[in-house]
């Protein structure tokens, strides 16, 4: 596709869709799939990464969640064909802190990322859930709220946790992986 929706594909590497004004849930994972950013420090380079790029690119963040070998989002478009340099953003900008950090110069921080368009709002709400559930999923911590490194707790401060079981009761995480997570 050209013009406002772009297709791009290689066999090395999963198609992405590039459509503007639309829910995107993205997965990146680590070269290797090596528990490089295994520390509050490290973890934060992804997230202030990800800050940035938000307010360049005019993203809207809907949930994240940051793993020591990958991380998923859950965000809206602006400008959809913008998308790759979105992500190159993020896992550039923490690629570079991570090698200053490591005095590893240049190494190959990131592998690829997974998008995914979404297709309702059940979609939409299963993708946040499974954001949210994640650290609890990979063992990380038992319950959600002791995880740092996710908006969770920013949905637990701003709606509570009535909303956030209603969500869980009414959108729940089906016993399913997601191809690109298995880190």
């Amino acid at each position: 596709y050209r013009g406002n929706n772009t297709m791009t594909s290689n066999k090395h590497r999963p198609p992405h869709i590039y459509l503007s004004n639309t829910e995107y849930y993205i997965t990146v994972g680590t070269s290797q799939r090596k528990s490089l950013f295994d520390t509050d420090i490290k973890k934060t380079f992804i997230k202030s990464a990800l800050e940035a790029a938000v307010r360049k690119f005019e993203y809207i963040l809907n949930a994240w969640v940051i793993l020591d070998n990958h991380f998923h989002i859950l965000i809206k478009t602006l400008n959809g064909e913008l998308l790759s340099r979105f992500v190159a953003a993020i896992t550039g900008k923490s690629a570079i802190e991570l090698n200053k950090l490591n005095k590893t110069h240049g190494k190959k921080c990131w592998y690829q990322y997974w998008d995914r368009c979404i297709r309702n709002e059940a979609d939409f709400w299963v993708r946040m859930n499974y954001t949210h559930h994640n650290p609890i999923k990979h063992g990380y911590v038992s319950r959600m709220e002791k995880y740092f490194f996710s908006s969770y707790n920013n949905y637990l401060k701003e709606k509570g946790q009535d909303w956030i079981n209603g969500c869980f009761e009414e959108y729940p995480i089906i016993d399913f992986t997601i191809e690109e997570d298995e880190f």
